[in-house]
């Protein structure tokens, strides 16, 4: 089968690359971004707390000073974030990159926040930071069985090992009286024009506010590895972030607040550092946990694209470059 294609630079359209943890996207992003004029919009939920670094893989400085990037560290871990936060901001950066003649390159994991940028959030409320105070406090199981009650259909699909999704699903049905699985998001309109190629004003995109977004047809280009490549990886970044010292970060984040942010705690790595550093395990078996962890965390992102993204897939190859890859995509 061929490989995809990505669109045509020429247009300035938001081009969208997704995929598992350790996969390599990040890498392709860089690239692509230095060959066609592009900036970095992240797309992670946790890339956005400013101090969760080394255990979310942050771009390095010199990354940064090669190719600009965009919703990194814009919010402090005494803050929440969610997608009506990263849609706005998102659809912010989307129109400073074009109105430069560059192209927005989306690049991360965090499969909620493209469908929301992608999607919108349809019906749902604003963010109620009082209830949402109330349901972070409330245990998990007792929101679960809250959603079981009042609406069977999303307790079905959620994910219920996430807080942060749980407590959404639970705070929209409160703060609307109706069932989570029953919101609907509306497109929004593009500034495409009907054949796909971004409206030009004196030479530069011509870009509304409220209007930056491709057509819905545009896909998500998704990569993946072979299973035991994929495995590889991830346990040699987890090694990795351990020689870089998530120890030392992680006592350093507990105190700025790291245990008070339900959010944040969910971040990989650094919730069974804290553990081992309230003495519940060794570092060995915090290190073989944090692989563990994160195999099945990669394992849940495929899943979650493949039910829920509009995707182009791309399997990689051991041993494929950045540049490899680009020269199958273009």
């Amino acid at each position: 089968m061929a490989a995809p294609q990505l669109p045509s630079a020429s247009s300035h359209l938001p081009i969208f690359l997704a995929g598992p943890t350790a996969v390599g996207k990040s890498a392709i992003a860089l690239a692509l971004a230095e060959k066609i004029g592009g900036e970095i919009i992240t797309v992670d939920s946790m890339q956005v707390y400013r101090g969760l670094d080394i255990g979310t893989a942050k771009p390095t400085a010199e990354e940064r000073q090669r190719v600009p990037h965009h919703l990194l560290d814009v919010c402090e871990l005494t803050e929440a974030f969610d997608a009506a936060q990263f849609i706005q901001r998102a659809q912010q950066a989307v129109e400073e990159i074009q109105s430069r003649g560059h192209t927005p390159i989306f690049c991360g994991g965090t499969g909620l926040y493209f469908k929301a940028f992608l999607d919108g959030l349809g019906e749902a409320p604003p963010s109620d930071e009082k209830l949402r105070a109330e349901l972070a406090a409330t245990p998990l199981e007792t929101l679960l069985a809250e959603l079981r009650d009042r609406d069977p259909a999303a307790y079905e699909k959620i994910d219920r090992q996430n807080p942060r999704r749980v407590i959404r699903a639970v705070a929209v049905i409160r703060l609307t009286g109706k069932k989570f699985s029953e919101q609907r998001a509306e497109w929004k309109i593009s500034a495409a024009n009907e054949d796909g190629e971004l409206k030009m004003e004196d030479g530069k995109p011509h870009v509304r506010p409220s209007s930056i977004l491709p057509p819905p047809s545009s896909p998500i280009f998704c990569f993946t590895r072979p299973a035991q490549d994929l495995h590889r990886r991830i346990n040699g970044r987890v090694d990795e972030m351990f020689r870089l010292g998530i120890v030392d970060e992680t006592r350093e984040l507990l105190q700025r607040g790291l245990a008070e942010n339900i959010f944040a705690m969910q971040a990989i790595g650094y919730r069974q550092v804290v553990e081992h550093l309230r003495g519940e395990r060794d570092l060995a078996a915090t290190i073989d946990l944090v692989k563990s962890r994160t195999r099945q965390f990669a394992k849940r992102q495929l899943t979650w694209f493949r039910r829920h993204g509009n995707c182009a897939w791309l399997e990689l190859q051991p041993g494929e470059s950045a540049e490899d890859t680009l020269t199958r995509l273009t």
